[in-house]
């Protein structure tokens, strides 16, 4: 007997016979599918009883399949609501991706295959049609904004991520509106808690203590500072996203800490303090640039007094290639401009300024993980409530965004790594204790 498979793959193979849309899926994705493909067609491919799967809704759909192969169509796609994925809330698609992720493997058909679905398809869809509205202009159109990473197109890529809206942020990320990797100090922890551990952990690795002067930059909507600030620490935070600012300072004037705290809408680049006992850096690398790390560490140095510390904390790579930008997917929909690089390039970027020594780093990544399967249960519960305020295709970005994230930090496809550091006095000493004096 002659199956559906064979009679596919001898019709792909020999350029006979018009394909369907799930024989194509196959065709580019190298059969042997676990998962369950359907299509508005009618066809179908992979297993009938498959717990996941894919159904393509629309022929827009298709066109944005065709002309951004690869993760940047697929998410086209399934933000616009043309691609749906079977098996998994879209707040928390995770089960569904990790088990997609086994078969998105895209393979590179034979110029006979890639004729047969060329005339398969139809003309009409090599077309480029316009992207979802949340999708950014590609890094060339970029230039309109000023150079990559000068202070105005900094300012717009800040804004496009994070100025989307603080209620949707708080459901999100909770009550501590903390966008960042947790510290778990335990795999039962809630959210609130780790967040909380995190802030701690960070405090102590700086030495703070009541009176002392810390200098957040990237301080998002002041987590860092209002820790600080509690412990009688007088904190200011730079961030350049204007709503973060302004829910920030009320938080600030809400927990009666007017006296110690302050977040300024703006570049880090423009705070004229210094002397500070502390900087820290959480969540804002990824935003700078590679090429511009002498200059980021170097104003952390500057604005640090002798024996001061330094704390970086922030998505990397896990090795250290010169392979830094983030993929199209991140950079249109996630963090334009981003950059990643491995922990060992961050740590001799800060050696090589001069005037600080790296007395620690750790490997976070797991907990980077479990933050994000926290943010997804969050979203989940609040779905019909974000939908309303941000719209379907910006919560479905939300929820693969994240889901997507976390598969990346299980596989160790990237990591989160603190660098502590201290500022040396003329001599070249340092005014650390011999050990670690800070509780894991």
């Amino acid at each position: 007997m002659t199956t559906f498979r064979e009679q596919s793959t001898r019709s792909q193979e020999d350029g006979a016979g018009k394909l369907t849309l799930a024989e194509i899926f196959e065709t580019m994705m190298g059969g042997d599918l676990s998962i369950r493909i359907t299509a508005y067609d009618g066809s179908s491919a992979g297993p009938a009883d498959a717990e996941f799967g894919l159904d393509l809704l629309t022929p827009r759909g298709t066109t944005y399949l065709v002309t951004a192969p690869g993760d940047l169509g697929l998410a086209r796609a399934y933000i616009s609501g043309d691609l749906k994925l079977i098996g998994a809330h879209p707040g928390d698609p995770y089960p569904a991706l990790k088990a997609l992720a086994g078969d998105l493997k895209f393979n590179k058909p034979s110029p006979l295959q890639l004729a047969n679905v060329a005339r398969s398809l139809g003309i009409e869809h090599f077309k480029p049609i316009a992207p979802p509205p949340q999708e950014a202009v590609p890094r060339w159109r970029r230039f309109a904004e000023g150079l990559r990473h000068s202070k105005t197109r900094d300012a717009e890529a800040i804004s496009y991520h994070y100025d989307v809206s603080n209620t949707f942020y708080e459901w999100v990320l909770g009550p501590s509106m903390t966008y960042t990797c947790a510290v778990y100090p335990d795999r039962d922890a809630s959210l609130e808690t780790a967040q909380d551990n995190k802030y701690r952990l960070i405090f102590e690795k700086l030495r703070l203590k009541p009176g002392d002067r810390l200098l957040d930059i990237g301080c998002g909507w002041g987590g860092m500072v209002r820790y600080a600030a509690r412990q009688g620490v007088h904190a200011i935070g730079a961030t350049l996203s204007a709503e973060q600012a302004e829910w920030a300072q009320q938080a600030i004037i809400d927990e009666g800490l007017g006296e110690f705290a302050e977040v300024r809408h703006s570049d880090y680049r423009d705070v004229t303090e210094s002397g500070f006992d502390a900087v820290s850096s959480i969540g804002l690398t990824e935003h700078i640039g590679v090429s511009n790390y002498p200059a980021y560490f170097g104003f952390m140095r500057d604005k640090l007094r002798p024996g001061g510390m330094l704390l970086n904390h922030c998505i990397t790579r896990p090795d250290n290639p010169n392979r830094n930008r983030a993929g199209t997917f991140i950079d249109r929909y996630v963090f334009p401009d981003g950059e990643l690089t491995g922990s060992g390039k961050i740590i001799s970027k800060i050696q090589d300024i001069g005037g600080l020594e790296v007395v620690h780093e750790e490997n976070l990544r797991e907990h980077y993980a479990m933050t994000l399967r926290d943010w997804n249960i969050n979203l989940v519960d609040r779905w019909n409530e974000a939908v309303a305020e941000v719209g379907d295709g910006t919560a479905r970005l939300w929820g693969l965004y994240m889901a997507g994230c976390r598969i990346g930090f299980d596989r160790n496809i990237v990591q989160l790594h603190h660098v502590l550091a201290t500022k040396l006095d003329a001599q070249g000493n340092n005014q650390v204790p011999l050990r670690p004096w800070w509780q894991a």
